[in-house]
């Protein structure tokens, strides 16, 4: 299985294959039709307050890393279940609606998903 990422503003391809929302709201001024999205894994998106306090600060980067890291440990059967739908499809893309592709909930939730899936 090969999980990626991409910007949900970007064009559909069909090499997405099953494309999963990773944030927590919407993304604005898509509609659910070109958004193309498979599935929407809010509940595994950084809480409402992480989301606010990072703010997209890349100065906040390390330590949005460690909280987002630590609310993903206690989401246990949310990530179980998820692990078990992942392993369904060949290729997975999280999808977010950031602007910054390296600092973005999208990276962290990847990173997280590979270190689970190498441990199982």
């Amino acid at each position: 299985m090969k999980i990626a990422i991409k910007r949900v503003y970007e064009p559909y391809s069909g090499d997405d294959g099953w494309r999963v929302l990773s944030d927590r709201l919407w993304p604005r001024g898509l509609s659910k039709e070109k958004a193309h999205i498979d599935d929407w894994q809010k509940e595994l998106a950084p809480s409402n307050d992480l989301r606010h306090w990072f703010n997209h600060d890349v100065r906040k980067w390390e330590e949005f890393k460690s909280r987002y890291i630590a609310e993903l440990n206690t989401q246990s059967d949310a990530i179980e279940l998820f692990l078990s739908s992942l392993k369904k499809h060949a290729h997975v893309t999280l999808l977010y609606a950031a602007h910054d592709e390296e600092h973005n909930n999208a990276v962290v939730l990847l990173n997280y998903l590979e270190n689970r899936i190498s441990r199982d």
